[in-house]
């Protein structure tokens, strides 16, 4: 029997709590809804759901193929479900979208936690079509024009690296969402490196605006979802505590491919120098 879900925003940007659903047991018709609700809030709460991995990883699966992320720790028997622990390299306290390096990155992200600080250790979305839209008509019309280069450098791999369009068109939603982040994105190749560093500093600061966003205070067993290429998110490092969460990530279509690409060609690299060293990274 279908359940109907009770869906309340917690947020005026995004951002929703989804009660009255077991996440262990639902039908098609209540993997649609929550589907709906996904597109239309963008991150999903369903507070003390306490799914084992398996659990975990075959509710990810029903929206979509999942990745096995080629840099994280993995739990044995699930090598879908990645071990965040705060202790081991685990702290996301920069906003970033998740493994935006990859040619083909996850549209989703689950993810749970498992024990964490009753106090701190919350996490904040920004919403991406919002930091877009709200813009002016002609740096919008400049930006549509432009490519952004992501590399896993923070990973200590440089060498993983993707390029894709400064400003991505959902391939559900059919919105534009703005698409660098802090953490991957390190150039604009159309620009002068000057110039790329100045206009990427200030996207990163005009996605991440106070009322762009949603914040979650974590209890254990809580499982959040979210949609990857329209938000940025930032898990704050106010805590000592050990916290533990399992994340797994859902492959698909990242952006609509039928949409026009940039327009600029790459700004021609400076001759061999010590500054030009920042235009090769």
């Amino acid at each position: 029997m279908t359940i109907q879900p009770t869906i309340t925003p917690v947020a005026g940007a995004l951002g929703a709590s989804v009660t009255g659903v077991d996440l262990r047991s639902i039908d098609s018709v209540t993997v649609d809804l929550i589907h709906d609700a996904w597109m239309r809030h963008l991150v999903l709460f369903f507070p003390s759901q306490g799914l084992s991995p398996t659990e975990q990883r075959d509710f990810a699966h029903k929206f979509g193929e999942l990745e096995v992320h080629p840099l994280t720790e993995k739990l044995e028997g699930t090598p879908e479900v990645t071990l965040l622990h705060s202790e081991r390299g685990g702290r996301a306290d920069v906003w970033h979208t998740d493994v935006t390096f990859s040619d083909a990155p996850p549209i989703a992200t689950v993810l749970q936690n498992v024990r964490g600080p009753v106090v701190g250790g919350d996490t904040m979305w920004s919403n991406q079509y919002v930091a877009f839209e709200s813009m002016s008509g002609p740096m919008r019309s400049f930006l549509e024009g432009l490519t952004a280069v992501h590399t896993a450098w923070p990973q200590g791999h440089p060498e993983l690296r993707a390029e894709r369009p400064l400003v991505i068109r959902h391939p559900v939603t059919g919105r534009q969402a703005l698409a660098v982040n802090r953490l991957f994105t390190v150039r604009i190749p159309q620009l002068e490196q000057g110039e790329s560093d100045a206009l990427l500093g200030h996207l990163f600061a005009w996605g991440e605006r106070p009322e762009l966003t949603c914040r979650w205070h974590w209890s254990p067993g809580d499982v959040v979802m979210w949609d990857n290429r329209c938000t940025r998110h930032y898990a704050i490092g106010d805590y000592d505590e050990e916290r533990v969460m399992h994340r797994v990530t859902v492959l698909g279509p990242y952006r609509n491919d039928s949409a026009d690409d940039a327009s600029i060609p790459h700004h021609e690299k400076a001759k061999l120098s010590a500054s030009s060293a920042f235009e090769r990274r």
